[in-house]
């Protein structure tokens, strides 16, 4: 199987799915933010809990891609917040630019993609990278997209604490510290399992329905800074973590891989439903769908070159 074969594997489900939603937005007058209440409080949490009690992930290696993605996190953070600031963005778009160029599609584009090209360990490294991603992202992500209407950072900081996520990856580290997890095959297992495969599919519908409603031509132009962040700027300094921190041989490469992969879907969930203003006719929700699109179709460039460097064996 070509590697070509496997980006056009991995990225085709999201285009069609997203596709579908397109359509549907367009015919038929569509509420995302509903659909993005169910995802954020039931969907997410479930499938977060559920990937958690069934991955083996030992302690050292948490801890070493913990610290490797929190770094990585962090500087994104600042270098998108300076990159959107020098160009004159304002909340909530501002918010839009940090959360694009910052958090990474790593899960049902960045698994298929990470076992393709570095096998079993590969995945096992990509699953656990989105596990601390998605702690990341449904805490300092809430934050970025909330705060431009929250009045205040305690107002931001308070909505963090009342998603379920977060109490969801405390209940599965518990569980997983006192050696209680169950049978995959028992009933609540199944019940979780199901609840969070529907995540998804879900996020991609909302995609598409958002795109329907995208300005078109202006906001693609205007998507470009966060884009090349995300895809360009993000993988060199995910590169600089992985030196840093002696993140090196498939843990370290699929680390990279990771960080370097289109914008993700959730952040479109947060700006639905934290970041509900506009900024001179744009709004954050359709800054955020337009750089998934675009930084997802362009991506099948740069990550075709990034990996054949990474498997050439000439960094980490």
């Amino acid at each position: 199987m070509s590697l070509l074969s496997v980006l056009g594997s991995a990225v085709l489900p999201v285009v069609a799915v997203a596709g579908i939603g397109f359509v549907l937005g367009r015919v038929r007058d569509v509420d995302v933010e509903p659909l993005s209440t169910i995802t954020i409080f039931v969907l997410a949490p479930a499938l977060v809990f559920y990937s958690l009690l069934t991955t083996p992930i030992d302690g050292p290696t948490v801890a070493r891609l913990f610290a490797g993605v929190a770094a990585f996190t962090v500087a994104m953070l600042a270098l998108a917040e300076g990159v959107g600031r020098a160009l004159g963005e304002e909340e909530p778009v501002l918010g839009a630019v940090v959360l694009t160029s910052t958090f990474s599609n790593a899960g049902n584009y960045g698994i298929p993609l990470s076992a393709f090209a570095f096998g079993a360990l590969g995945r096992s490294t990509a699953v656990l990278y989105i596990a601390v991603q998605s702690v990341l992202m449904y805490t300092v992500g809430v934050y970025v997209a909330s705060r431009g209407q929250s009045g205040s950072v305690r107002g931001a900081v308070g909505k963090v604490f009342r998603l379920p996520l977060v109490y969801a990856v405390v209940a599965a580290a518990l569980v997983r510290a006192l050696d209680l997890v169950p049978p995959t095959d028992i009933a609540a297992m199944q019940t979780i399992r199901l609840t969070g495969d529907a995540a998804i599919p879900v996020m991609l519908l909302m995609l598409g329905i958002q795109l329907a409603g995208s300005t078109g031509g202006g906001t693609v132009r205007r998507v470009a800074p966060a884009t090349a962040l995300k895809l360009l700027v993000a993988p060199v300094v995910a590169l600089g973590v992985a030196l840093g921190l002696g993140l090196s041989g498939t843990v370290g490469r699929v680390f990279v891989l990771e960080c370097a992969m289109p914008a993700a879907v959730t952040p479109l969930m947060l700006t639905i439903e934290f970041g509900r203003d506009r900024t001179a006719g744009l709004s954050a929700a359709d800054y955020v769908s337009t750089t998934i699109l675009v930084s997802t179709l362009a991506s099948l460039v740069t990550l075709t070159g990034l990996i054949a460097v990474l498997q050439s064996g000439a960094v980490l």
